[in-house]
């Protein structure tokens, strides 16, 4: 197919997706955020839920577990995670009854040749992320029209106008932001009332969790990210995009 005629063929391609966005948005624009979970899986074609089994991840496991216990979640184990997390991910997974957890990992080939030692995250954190989780997640993704994420307009000022459902630049995927009208009141609020188990980290000062080389706790006053990468000038591990390049400020699943 000629140059042009491609181009022309992703434009169309680009534009239903955008009405298709468009249309979302305004079905579900009153609705809440359990009722988004519930369109994304019933409107929005082939969707996953991108678990990093954090902080504040039980919110959206949970509305998992009330919607569709067979959800797709993919849960990227970068083999640097806190031991904490891994115990939490198996309790959570088995106390919520979720049937379809995808244990996403980086190809053991592409380790052994980028980070046979396991310490690239000393000399280049960028490469890091990129090898054990960036690249094995759109790996997982692929097949799927979109995913489901715990972005909300607090979190930083890029997202103030974020709505429920978007288009994600340079792939051809929906995002899906059931939370994004949440304040953190509104998570502690939900958290409380469902009685659902805290990671066990956050009580010791982690009130947001990566891998553990690279996530330190959080002083009193401090902005509750500071803990991650912690004097470096990196805010994200890359799994957001725009225009098909990883986002870095303010952004995290």
């Amino acid at each position: 197919m000629p140059l042009d005629e491609i181009q022309t063929e992703l434009g169309a391609d680009r534009a239903a997706l955008s009405a298709k966005v468009e249309e979302l948005n305004a079905t579900y624009r009153h609705h809440s955020a359990t009722d988004v979970f519930r369109g994304a899986l019933q409107d929005g074609g082939e969707i996953a839920l991108v678990s990093s089994f954090g902080a504040e991840s039980v919110v959206l496991l949970h509305m998992a577990a009330v919607v569709e216990k067979s959800t797709p979640i993919l849960f990227v184990d970068t083999q640097m995670l806190f031991t904490e997390t891994l115990v939490y991910q198996a309790e959570v997974a088995e106390r919520l009854g979720l049937s379809n957890l995808r244990i996403i990992q980086a190809d053991s080939d592409d380790v052994a040749r980028d980070d046979p030692y396991g310490a690239l995250h000393l000399s280049d954190t960028d490469a890091c992320c990129t090898l054990r989780k960036t690249i094995p997640l759109q790996r997982a993704l692929k097949g799927f029209d979109g995913w489901i994420t715990g972005r909300k307009r607090f979190q930083a000022g890029s997202r103030e106008t974020l709505d429920f459902f978007e288009v994600e630049d340079g792939t051809g995927r929906i995002k899906v932001n059931p939370l994004a009208h949440w304040a953190p009141e509104d998570v502690r609020a939900y958290m409380d009332e469902n009685r659902l188990p805290r990671h066990p980290l956050v009580a010791q000062g982690y009130p947001s969790i990566g891998c553990a080389p690279c996530t330190s706790p959080v002083k009193p006053g401090e902005d509750p990210r500071a803990g991650r990468w912690r004097d470096q000038n990196k805010e994200e591990c890359g799994i957001h995009f725009v225009d098909g390049k990883m986002v870095r400020i303010g952004e995290h699943a």
